[in-house]
């Protein structure tokens, strides 16, 4: 799941090779995808009104509910 958000996350952005995620799990069993690009890049990955973002977390849910998992996803600056 982390490669396919890193993939879709590069896309969008000016500096590709910055672009890293990291995924952890919480007790509950839910799955963290924590997003972090370059400072200039932030704006592109969330979008106006945040709906790149919130796209992107759409994506990443359909991937967790085929798994059984909870997705969330986090950009973090």
């Amino acid at each position: 799941m982390e490669d396919l958000l890193e993939l879709l996350a590069a896309s969008l952005v000016d500096e590709p090779e910055k672009v890293s995620v990291e995924g952890y799990d919480e007790d509950d069993g839910t799955v963290v995808l924590e997003l972090r690009v370059a400072p200039d890049d932030a704006g592109k990955v969330i979008g106006r009104g945040g709906r790149t973002v919130a796209a992107l977390r759409t994506v990443m849910r359909a991937c967790g509910t085929r798994d059984g998992t909870r997705v969330l996803v986090d950009v973090v600056e």
